[in-house]
């Protein structure tokens, strides 16, 4: 059995998230390695790769749209969905949210999300299990960089426009994900957001921040 919050202090290291430095988060330093590690020594075990080691573009413009408009979240009940590493979940928290459901289906992120809410001083557990297709009253649902496969991103899309229609405030994160539902999409923010040249194709990704029009 793997001691999942030892393979994390040993694989990662305490940074600054790029474009939300207010917040701290064990990351990967050697993005190659560490990839390359757990497909090694995680891969029998059917685990996915460790996205919950990268602060992916679409998490750091929800963390940073949060911060910088904290009255969205203030006192209210904040979902991040597909939680990785728990980034906009402590942006949620330090921007006055009353509590936040992380959810995520891998074991590591949810230990990565125990580790980094609670060395930002917002400590919330994250919660194993997927809650597509569920609605809990959340009243802010957060969801980053979740359309990169056509069926998961249909599949998403559907269930967070059914939450926007009874009326939770839905945000999406994307850097120009390839099945974002732009159609049905209205920005309300732009950035440049500095991400890992060796898991995107540049070193700065221009993101926004989406809801439901």
């Amino acid at each position: 059995m793997i001691d999942r919050d030892a393979f994390i202090r040993a694989e990662t290291r305490l940074l600054v998230v790029p474009h939300a430095p207010e917040i701290m988060l064990h990351l990967a330093d050697e993005a190659v390695d560490l990839w390359k590690r757990t497909e090694e020594e995680l891969a029998e075990m059917g685990l996915p790769p460790p996205f919950w080691a990268f602060a992916w573009a679409g998490g750091q413009a929800l963390a940073r749209y949060l911060l910088d408009h904290p009255e969205i979240v203030r006192g209210q009940r904040v979902l991040d969905f597909a939680s990785g590493s728990g980034l906009v979940g402590i942006a949620a928290m330090k921007a006055g949210a009353a509590s936040v459901d992380a959810t995520d289906i891998d074991d590591f992120a949810i230990a990565a999300i125990a580790l980094n809410s609670a060395h930002n001083g917002v400590p919330f557990t994250g919660a194993l299990r997927d809650v597509v297709g569920q609605d809990e009253g959340w009243d802010v649902i957060c969801a980053g960089d979740v359309c990169y496969e056509r069926d998961m991103a249909e599949r998403v899309t559907d269930w967070l426009k059914a939450c926007a229609a009874r009326g939770a405030i839905v945000l999406i994160g994307d850097p120009g994900r390839s099945y974002l539902p732009r159609a049905q999409l209205r920005a309300l923010a732009d950035y440049q957001v500095p991400v890992t040249r060796t898991l995107e194709d540049s070193d700065v990704k221009h993101t926004r921040v989406w809801t439901f029009a």
